[in-house]
């Protein structure tokens, strides 16, 4: 497997309003989310085991097979604050949505939240989609603007992070979102809350990170 991925000089705006980008603009609400096509993929026994570093370098491991914050995480790297770019909140109902499995966990009805994870002065680093009850979240996200770590830090809520599963992948309008050629490396997980599934939360990570974390792995000879 190829994992080299050719970096691209892009010009950031704060709303990225290019028409290329259109379906992913912060101002344009979504009617789908962005889901990596796979070329590979690792269930819960992948992630309790980890990966050969030949795979994915031990850096790259932390962060998308780590119980932390991936928030938290960003902002140390990057020495910025996380901010956040509200793409989408949907109503779904019943609706699996095409998510992962472990959406069935998350009780009905369910409300789909889209947003971009970037840094203060705009660089693009991640996507997420997350699933929630629609009772519930009002109580957990007041500030739909903010990060969900700092949400659920601000009120003290203790979280249990179960990550399912992971990916490596393609994306055309990731790719375009990102300005960063793929494949892309994601993960799923559930929030869990006083021993019940809070949400269900898909992520992907911009190559961009390898300015901070090195390569994802080693280089082909």
């Amino acid at each position: 497997m190829d994992y080299d991925t050719l970096n691209i000089k892009v010009k950031f705006c704060k709303r990225l309003s290019s028409p290329t980008l259109k379906t992913l603009d912060s101002a344009t609400p979504a009617t789908t989310w962005y889901a990596l096509s796979p070329i590979w993929e690792g269930g819960e026994e992948t992630v309790q085991q980890g990966l050969p570093h030949s795979m994915l370098a031990p850096a790259w491991q932390i962060l998308l097979l780590g119980d932390g914050s991936p928030t938290r995480h960003l902002q140390l790297l990057t020495t910025e604050p996380t901010e956040v770019d509200l793409i989408d909140m949907s109503e779904i109902g019943m609706s699996d949505d095409g998510a992962p499995k472990p959406i069935q966990a998350v009780p009905g009805p369910r409300l789909r939240r889209q947003v971009w994870l970037r840094t203060a002065s705009g660089q693009r680093l991640a996507y997420a989609a997350s699933w929630w009850d629609a009772n519930y979240v009002d109580e957990y996200l007041q500030n739909r603007n903010l990060p969900i770590w700092a949400s659920l830090a601000r009120l003290r809520s203790e979280l249990y992070r179960d990550i399912q599963g992971i990916y490596y992948g393609k994306s055309a309008v990731l790719e375009s979102g990102f300005g960063e050629k793929g494949p892309f490396w994601g993960r799923y997980y559930l929030f869990w809350h006083h021993g019940k599934p809070l949400t269900l939360i898909y992520e992907v990570f911009s190559p961009y990170l390898k300015k901070y974390l090195g390569e994802t792995a080693p280089r082909n000879s």
